[in-house]
């Protein structure tokens, strides 16, 4: 596990939960949006992303919806969940168009960039 949190915490204090693992989502690969010195972007928020967000990924020189079959990434559709970096999500909510938040599966360590009524005012339905 590297230097990751031994046992990572969610942004409600509970014990993190999946954010998904069709897409090898997270920094680690493990479906997990936990992170490690080595993860200078902070992947840590789980985001169940739009077509609008990924536009506006791409339109910032992250084109997330484009596979690339050397790193095993199938590229994504609107829907899917993924690990986003926590300044990425900022930025997008700061444009208007920050796709919806699983608070279960976004470590705690994304308060460091964004706050919790943010992320709550984004939170997704179960």
């Amino acid at each position: 596990m590297s230097d990751a949190t031994p046992a990572a915490v969610n942004v409600l204090g509970e014990p993190l939960q999946p954010c998904c693992t069709a897409n090898n989502a997270g920094f680690f690969r493990d479906g997990l949006c936990r992170t490690d010195s080595q993860d200078l972007g902070r992947h840590v928020i789980c985001a169940i992303v739009t077509d609008e967000f990924l536009d506006f990924s791409a339109s910032r020189g992250n084109d997330l919806k484009t596979p690339i079959p050397m790193f095993d990434f199938p590229g994504l559709n609107a829907g899917d969940r993924w690990c986003l970096c926590a300044t990425r999500w900022r930025e997008a909510m700061r444009a208007g168009c920050a796709p919806r938040v699983d608070l279960a599966a976004t470590e705690e360590t994304a308060l460091a960039v964004v706050t919790l009524s943010d992320l709550q005012a984004h939170a997704a339905e179960h």
